[in-house]
């Protein structure tokens, strides 16, 4: 297993140092350490000093037996805690993983310290977690967030797609493949926490990878998906590795002769600041936000700036701005949901994206410029031949299609009314859009 992209503790970034997590002075504790990883079946806990080698072993075979059980039951989230069973999340629905037994604190200790090497216990004991990423033997990738909770340690992991996926097969139009070839501008794709966002990006990426003699800079915390140089050059950042923050890396690729700059996310003024900059500086940038919808972005990226700047910034937003992408991952609770038995006979659902696409065309930018981004819905509403959709939409495509029932399209929805008018539409044509897709990890 390769501990290849190790990121930076959150709320801070470090310098990278020789030796493990665990301080040799700590270790005096060790001796008496050499049995069982697992938490007795009594419930005691035995003395847990830092790993000895020998513990460090057996936490490299434990990490090596979770990855190789995420993968097979095809699982996005692995999630460790002292004195508790491992849990993995299996197509949205956290499950408890009984065969590894209770894991005690001194071997959830052990996993942190394989996973963070290179960074010193204290620094970790101050900020709290650290972020980073780790290649499996097989070749796997996974983000992962080791962190403090009542002093002992944590571990949530999330598994990476192992392949480039189209845009189809994530569930969106292959029509947005046009936004590859656009020269510059700002495309955001929105969402939250675990919604595939990274996937889309990087399917995106890799798109103009493959298709465009360009220069990438990709800018991420931690670097996710790995992009080979193939037609394109591809230069990947890490913050915390390779740069202090996101807007120190953002600022320096404006030197380098970028022509794609991907920004993992924009989290705080000046790092949106420099990214429209970007854009008008006639770069094609990426990003992500954390956000419900396409008007919900515009106005998370301008609420971000004092009062009195906000026009300003409504205005270049107006001229940067290219596209928006919200999506959302839901589980495919309908007909045609149902995944094939496992070998256990446990029956599964997938997991579909649901989302919103605004095309910023003239009347959208007049729009975004004058404050009145309320009224973005009903151009978004008549701008299906221009790529656009509402998240009515894509319910009302989902559950006429049998992916989604209709309870969890109405739960879903902004106004359950036009969903239902959308879905009676559907429901009427003799073929459906078939589009599915299932989403990122």
């Amino acid at each position: 297993m390769a501990i290849d992209q190790v990121g930076s503790p959150e709320g801070a970034h470090v310098q990278n140092v020789e030796g493990h997590l665990i301080d040799p002075a700590e270790r005096h504790a060790a001796a008496a350490q050499n049995g069982p990883w697992n938490a007795p079946a009594n419930g005691s806990m035995p003395h847990a000093g830092p790993p000895t080698l020998k513990g460090a072993s057996d936490a490299r075979a434990m990490l090596e037996r979770l990855l190789a059980e995420c993968v097979r039951l095809d699982a996005s989230d692995l999630h460790v805690a002292p004195n508790l069973k491992a849990h993995m999340r299996v197509h949205g629905i956290l499950e408890l993983q009984h065969e590894f037994g209770v894991l005690a604190p001194a071997m959830t200790e052990a996993l942190a310290d394989v996973l963070c090497e290179g960074f010193n216990r204290a620094t970790i004991s101050t900020t709290g977690s650290v972020d980073g990423a780790i290649s499996a033997s097989d070749g796997t990738r996974y983000r992962f967030n080791v962190f403090k909770r009542q002093g002992e340690f944590s571990i949530a992991l999330r598994r990476l797609e192992d392949s480039f996926r189209s845009l189809a097969e994530l569930g969106f139009s292959e029509t947005l493949y046009d936004l590859c070839s656009l020269p510059d501008g700002l495309i955001v794709v929105a969402g939250p926490t675990g919604a595939g966002k990274s996937t889309t990006l990087a399917t995106l990426i890799d798109r103009i990878n493959k298709t465009r003699p360009a220069h990438i800079v990709t800018i991420e915390d931690p670097i996710e998906y790995l992009h080979p140089s193939a037609k394109a050059l591809v230069n990947q950042r890490q913050v915390g590795l390779d740069t202090g923050s996101f807007n120190d890396a953002l600022v320096a690729p404006l030197r380098q002769d970028p022509d794609v700059i991907l920004v993992g996310e924009i989290r705080d003024l000046n790092t949106i600041r420099t990214a429209i900059t970007a854009a008008e500086t006639g770069h094609l940038v990426f990003t992500t936000v954390h956000a419900g919808d396409c008007v919900g972005t515009i106005e998370r990226l301008v609420s971000v700036f004092p009062a009195e700047e906000q026009a300003g910034i409504r205005r270049q937003l107006s001229l940067v701005l290219r596209a928006i992408i919200a999506q959302h991952l839901l589980v495919a609770d309908g007909r045609h949901g149902l995944l094939e038995p496992t070998a256990e006979g446990i029956q599964r659902r997938k997991r579909v994206v649901v989302s919103e696409v605004l095309m910023a065309n003239g009347a959208v930018s007049n729009l975004i410029a004058n404050g009145k981004a309320a009224q973005i819905y009903s151009v978004m509403e008549s701008g299906g031949a221009g790529g656009m959709q509402t998240l009515e939409e894509d319910l009302a495509r989902l559950w006429a299609g049998g992916w989604i029932t209709e309870t969890t399209a109405l739960n879903v929805s902004r106004s359950p009314a036009i969903v239902r008018d959308r879905f009676n539409r559907l429901s009427s044509r003799t073929t459906l859009p078939a589009r599915a897709g299932g989403g990122g990890k």
